[in-house]
């Protein structure tokens, strides 16, 4: 009885194989019932996506020379044309996947047939895929489906109707694509194990070649692991690859599409792998070298600001040419991992560097004594520290920049105006009511009394700028600061957060946290000393804005970026805008060049055979928990800040090592935060002619304030 209700079941399946061939065969003959209906419906609601949605592909980031220096992906896989592909790639694909590729169809109807017999005996449905099936299933599996694990299950499942399925859309595929193009197509979809995707990568991660110079040995090793990349792996299984290997360079000769002493010749060869692979780029920014880390991750946010999304940028295999100079970059890098170890605890030395221009301000450098990434442990920070308001701790006295040009611009003060400066003083907040107490400021230091406005820029007095401020007026130093290039800065809480708009957060009801800093300080005059979150990235744009003539632009970091295709993709960004004249501008410039002759960075100026005319402003916040140094020369626009990162700050002291806590004194701008700029810039400036800074407009030498003798 068994026996012949095997038979029975048997004679059936074979029925229903010609059946379902037939549909398979001539689509308009289908009618064998509601399984049949049920394929064809998932086919036609298929195939229209089949053909239109393309692969992800991995979008490179290179500097501003062409060099790679980030890549980002989901998939990592490159595009290739067919004449980019070795024959003896394409050669060897064929003759182990799919030998009759070239004279067959997209199916083959017998292979199909032997594996229904196959899977009726009580086997599996194996084999019966072409190079035309396999780049569907592929394709559905790493395409229309990678981001739906269930359905990626489905489109592997050893089913008659996933068969029926793939084999369907392999012919509808065949109607639409060459066979060269199926070919390219398949090889460029296919994983080779791990995040290798498609034969560009496969070849540069296992090999570093390119696809178009793979020799036959290694176009072998590769079309051998398409079959089980696990199984297959050289690095994991190289005994199994190597016979892997082998299986394909005998099925070539069996093709005809190789000589067999050619054949010989190959096998003997060893696996020829690089050495600790497959070879890859990471796929985000934590991934790419320690000078570009916090770079890419400021041209991802820069762009998705722009309008393009992670998933974009990590699909759309784009080229990124951004403004970053590897050189600039490495020695920057270098300057400030001598200053601060990356390791050191809870210190982070930030360093960015801009080139000036009246059109755009291209971002050369942004880097960190910390590396990015999640292991806090090993120095590393997963915010980016060098764009955002990172510095809790503020700029110090390098906000009096800021004093100093509203000064300037609305003709209370010039560069020769003398500022009284008594050792200390209680100013009254400009809207201060009869119970408000005034704010008691105090000098660090012995000053002149009065100081020039010049004077004061070099040595940094607290109370002459307080006073400077309550007379310009605090809101008119904050604009300021905007204008100069504080946005993002002024945008942020008085935490460095986005102000909090939560009725349930406690900190709701707080200024500090509910407000930006823009309208926080509008009243407190202690926003001229500096001690607000700040981006370092930021205050080097302020630096670039004085150089660029009082013309601000974003801090930009991209140059071109271009499709896959390689066609231009604009990408929008903020118009340049006039900040101040171009006389406040260089008499500004003018009268913070004293800094590294006489002024706060003198003597780091000095131990550093520091002499070229430039223009600077050290800072130091209370208790000495960040020290910048703001400032430029030649085509370079700087900020260096020196600042508590940890979750218990504390004084910074100076080095060497600079560290936490643990001394007498506290650090200062000038000598903790300028070494690295006077290290970095020799270093890049070393046979470069000096260029002068501008001389100041005379009519900002003097202002309504009184003159000095």
């Amino acid at each position: 009885m068994s026996r012949s209700r095997s038979l029975r079941s048997f004679v059936a399946l074979c029925s229903l194989a010609g059946i379902l061939l037939a549909g398979i065969l001539a689509p308009a003959a289908i009618g064998a019932g509601v399984v049949s209906n049920e394929v064809s419906d998932s086919v036609a609601a298929t195939s229209a996506d089949l053909f239109t949605e393309i692969p992800p592909h991995t979008t490179t980031l290179t500097d501003r020379h062409g060099r790679t220096i980030a890549t980002l992906y989901e998939q990592n896989r490159l595009p290739l044309n067919p004449d980019e592909i070795a024959p003896t790639m394409k050669a060897a694909i064929v003759a182990i996947e799919d030998r009759a590729f070239y004279d067959g169809g997209a199916i083959d109807p017998r292979a199909i047939l032997r594996a229904l017999i196959n899977n009726a005996a009580g086997g599996s449905l194996q084999g019966a895929s072409t190079i035309t099936q396999q780049y569907v299933k592929n394709y559905l599996i790493h395409v229309l489906y990678r981001n739906d694990p269930a359905a990626q299950q489905l489109a592997q499942r050893d089913t008659l109707a996933r068969k029926i399925r793939e084999a369907k859309l392999a012919l509808d595929l065949s109607r639409r694509m060459s066979k060269e193009d199926i070919l390219t197509g398949y090889l460029n979809l296919v994983q080779f194990s791990g995040q290798v995707y498609g034969i560009a990568t496969a070849a540069r991660a296992y090999f570093g070649t390119t696809a178009a110079e793979l020799t036959l040995p290694q176009a072998a090793l590769l079309a051998g692991m398409v079959n089980n990349p696990s199984a297959f792996n050289p690095y994991t299984h190289p005994d199994a690859a190597l016979v892997r290997r082998n299986v394909v360079i005998d099925a070539m000769v069996s093709a005809g599409s190789l000589a067999a002493p050619d054949g010989e010749r190959a096998k003997a060869q060893p696996l020829g792998v690089l050495p600790d692979g497959p070879v890859t780029m990471p796929g985000t920014c934590v991934g790419a070298a320690p000078e570009a880390g916090f770079f890419c991750a400021y041209v991802q946010s820069y762009l998705e600001q722009s309008g393009f999304t992670a998933r974009r940028l990590a699909t759309g295999g784009y080229t990124i040419r951004t403004t970053m100079d590897t050189r600039v970059s490495r020695v920057a890098k270098s300057a400030v991992e001598d200053n601060v170890a990356t390791t050191e605890p809870g210190v982070a030395n930030t360093f960015a560097v801009i080139r000036p221009g009246k059109t755009r301000h291209e971002v050369l450098a942004m880097v960190a004594n910390r590396n990015h990434g999640p292991d806090a442990a090993r120095g590393q920070r997963s915010t980016n520290i060098v764009a955002g308001p990172a510095n809790k701790f503020g700029a110090g006295s390098g906000f009096k920049i800021f004093t100093a040009a509203a000064a300037l611009a609305s003709g209370e003060a010039g560069l020769h105006t003398r500022l009284p400066n008594p050792d200390s003083a209680c100013f009254t907040p400009p809207d201060a009511n009869d119970r408000t107490p005034c704010y008691r400021v105090r000098n660090s230091g012995d000053y002149p009394d009065p100081i020039t406005l010049s004077r004061a820029l070099a040595t940094s007095p607290n109370v002459a700028f307080v006073g400077l401020e309550r007379k310009v007026g605090v809101p008119a130093v904050i604009d300021m600061a905007h204008r100069l290039g504080l946005r993002k800065t002024l945008a942020a809480n008085s935490a460095g957060e986005a102000p909090v708009t939560d009725p349930d957060d406690p900190r709701a009801t707080d200024p500090r946290y509910n407000q930006p800093q823009s309208e926080y300080f509008r009243n407190l005059l202690s926003f001229t000393l500096g001690n607000s979150p700040v981006s370092p990235l930021e205050m080097a744009n302020v630096a670039a804005t004085l150089m660029s003539g009082g013309i601000w632009c974003p801090p930009t970091p991209v140059l071109s970026v271009t499709d896959r295709d390689g066609n231009p993709v604009p990408v929008s960004r903020r118009p340049c805008e006039t900040a101040v004249s171009p006389a406040v501008a260089d008499t500004l410039m003018a009268g913070l060049s004293e800094d590294t002759e006489s002024g706060t960075a003198a003597a780091a100026a000095r131990k550093a055979g520091w002499s070229r005319p430039d223009f600077g402003k050290t800072g130091t916040t209370q208790h000495s928990r960040a020290a910048s140094f703001v400032g430029g020369v030649n085509d370079y626009a700087v900020s260096s800040m020196v600042f508590a990162d940890g979750a218990e700050p504390a004084t910074i002291c100076p080095g060497p090592p600079v560290r936490l806590g643990g001394c007498a004194r506290g650090a200062f701008g000038g000598a903790v935060a300028a070494p690295p700029y006077f290290a970095a810039m020799r270093e890049l400036l070393d046979g470069v002619p000096e260029k002068p800074l501008p001389s100041p407009a005379s009519r900002h030498l003097t202002g309504r304030l009184a003159p000095a003798d």
